[in-house]
């Protein structure tokens, strides 16, 4: 099996495990989770979860608590992009090539469609509690999860991007840095954290692993910023 042809499957099984976790019913809120639905299985290079999985992996056999871990990940990045697409952000009809869940259900329904997936991703975490023999060690993924997802992660790079951009403030090369640390990297240094953290890695690990991360994600940001200027090249 080539490299290529071994990816297609990782993107193939880890489409059907996020499927699989969508698969639930709530009566009169249906209609929210198709929108969470359209919002994950719409495409997408999967590359936190494939980060997560493949950091696991350095350090053992896979995890049984690993898939609840990488779902969980796949809808807080799915979240962060139905509000970043929103008219109050970035305004955007299309991404991957599809109209926005926003384009399609309605602001309203969108916004409550990212924070359905933001809670979901932690109910879908908790659930490795169930099934794990270190309840400590979920308890350590749970919490790099929530930081490099919240104020002090994403959210945080969200915010200072959104205030520089409403408000016309001049870009210093800083201010640019910690956007992209925290907006794009926190979440591809949550994937190997974890991944790591839930093989048994030590302290010293998970920081080496962590800078990998940043460094990752500051190319990735820079690479789409060139496509968004240059295109598809």
């Amino acid at each position: 099996m080539t490299f290529r042809e071994d990816l297609k499957t990782y993107v193939e099984n880890i489409n059907k495990m996020l499927e699989q976790a969508l698969d639930i019913k709530t009566g009169y809120a249906d209609y929210l989770v198709d929108a969470m639905r359209y919002s994950v299985v719409g495409g997408g290079k999967r590359l936190r979860p494939l980060l997560m999985q493949e950091s696991n992996k350095l350090f053992g056999e896979p995890s049984k608590e690993l898939p609840y871990f990488m779902a969980a990940l796949e809808f807080i990045h799915s979240y962060s992009l139905v509000h970043d697409d929103m008219p109050c952000i970035d305004n955007d009809e299309y991404r991957r090539g599809r109209k926005t869940t926003h384009a399609i259900y309605g602001e309203t329904t969108a916004l409550l469609a990212g924070d359905g997936l933001l809670n979901y991703a932690f109910e879908t975490a908790s659930k490795a509690f169930d099934i794990t023999d270190d309840p400590a060690k979920c308890g350590r993924a749970m919490k790099i999860l929530a930081k490099q997802a919240g104020i002090m992660g994403m959210i945080g790079g969200q915010a200072a991007d959104v205030k520089a951009e409403k408000t016309g403030e001049t870009m210093t090369e800083d201010m640019l840095l910690y956007i992209h640390e925290n907006k794009t990297a926190a979440m591809i240094e949550s994937a190997l954290m974890i991944g790591a953290c839930l093989n048994g890695a030590g302290e010293k690990e998970l920081e080496d692993l962590c800078e990998i991360g940043s460094k990752l994600g500051l190319a990735f940001q820079i690479r789409d910023d060139i496509l968004d200027i240059e295109g598809d090249f």
